[in-house]
């Protein structure tokens, strides 16, 4: 076997033992064994909550079962076709079957990724925040740049976006904005685009053309379902309305019914201007208990969500990304180290690489001082 095409078989040798490790393979027949037989059980849809997520979680089974089999068996069938071929000096089998093994380490190496998004929420829509930190005019196109990459991201990903509230910069860009993208394991991806981000580049609004440094927060929770409850306390809150109007084009939004809600005990707020007032309470409210849930979240694990507890101020030293456009090319995650010389293309929404690095780390137990002293 050429050695171009070993490492390929090597690369899928480790998804295999990846997803072995997720599904805990060895017990994983013992346990299908008993989701079956509780789903014989007549009584169970007496709970309908509990039966639901029994069901859930025995498809979820099956299907890390089903893939890990196919996978397996895929390449076991390709090496052995390799083999034969050369026995039988059959370039035309060697190289079907080189082909084949190519694009299932592609499909392996998706799979293992996947299988890292397997925290509570991780399977649910998500609220991402952009808020634009020190730097002024620059900061403020910087988080429209970072709105528009998260959008195409999850637009590639065939994620449903929804505009929750904006505001426009005194200049350019946007102050903030904040969407909801809905679609499986929405939350689980972007959980780790939580923190600030650094801009380095030829400033287009400065006439001397100096290189300028910008900062933008982004923050990101899960949306709440209803399998999750979260109780507040009508007390604990202020409800305002107020006039909103958005950055015009497809995102005009001129009302006077914007809702805003204060929460006391934590000093989150949040805010929905949508046209209808109803609407905006409804939206805020979920916003909110989504906000007061990550917060439970970051309290069970510190690995989880490592960036937005560390996040802190948009500013300088608290950056997890820089993307530096000038005096040369580079975007890399100070958290993994990972990084690349196209900053066009992560611009444009390729942010997996960046993503599955940082779930790849929260699995292995690394912290991001250790993640950097690598």
């Amino acid at each position: 076997m050429r050695a171009e095409i070993q490492t390929s078989a090597d690369a899928i040798e480790k998804s295999l033992e990846l997803l072995a490790q997720r599904m805990d393979r060895e017990t994983a027949p013992h346990r299908l064994e008993e989701f079956n037989a509780r789903v014989e059980d007549p009584t169970l849809w007496d709970d309908p909550e509990a039966a639901q997520k029994l069901m859930r979680d025995r498809q979820m089974l099956v299907d890390a079962m089903a893939t890990y089999d196919s996978i397996a068996q895929e390449l076991a069938d390709n090496v052995e076709l390799i083999e034969m071929g050369e026995m039988e000096d059959d370039a035309e089998i060697v190289g079907d079957a080189e082909g084949a093994i190519t694009a299932l380490r592609e499909k392996a190496a998706k799979k293992e990724l996947e299988a890292l998004l397997d925290g509570e929420a991780d399977a649910n829509d998500t609220f991402l925040e952009i808020n634009a930190g020190a730097g002024g005019t620059e900061s403020c196109d910087w988080a429209n740049m970072l709105a528009r990459m998260y959008v195409r991201w999850a637009e590639k990903k065939g994620y449903k976006v929804e505009l929750q509230s904006e505001q426009s910069g005194d200049e350019a860009g946007i102050k903030s904005a904040s969407y909801k993208i809905s679609g499986h394991n929405a939350y689980g991806w972007l959980k780790s685009e939580s923190g600030v981000h650094r801009l380095v580049r030829i400033s287009p609004f400065d006439s001397a053309a100096k290189r300028h440094t910008s900062f933008t927060s982004v923050k990101v929770y899960p949306v709440v379902d209803d399998n999750i409850e979260i109780e507040v306390n009508p007390s604990d809150i202020r409800l305002d309305t107020y006039r909103s109007s958005g950055a015009g084009g497809q995102h005009v939004n001129t009302t006077d019914s914007a809702v805003r809600i204060t929460h006391f005990p934590t000093g989150i707020v949040v805010t929905s201007s949508e046209k209808s007032q109803h609407q905006n309470r409804d939206i805020a409210m979920k916003a909110l208990k989504s906000r007061l849930y990550q917060m439970e979240l970051d309290k069970r694990s510190t690995l989880v969500n490592e960036a937005h507890e560390n996040a802190g101020d948009a500013g300088w030293g608290n950056q997890i990304r820089s993307y530096v456009l000038q005096p040369y090319q580079m975007v890399k995650d100070l958290r993994t180290s990972f990084e690349t010389s196209d900053t066009k293309g992560v611009l444009d929404g390729d942010l997996d690489g960046f993503m599955g690095a940082t779930l790849a780390m929260d699995v292995s137990g690394k912290s991001r001082a250790e993640a950097n002293a690598e």
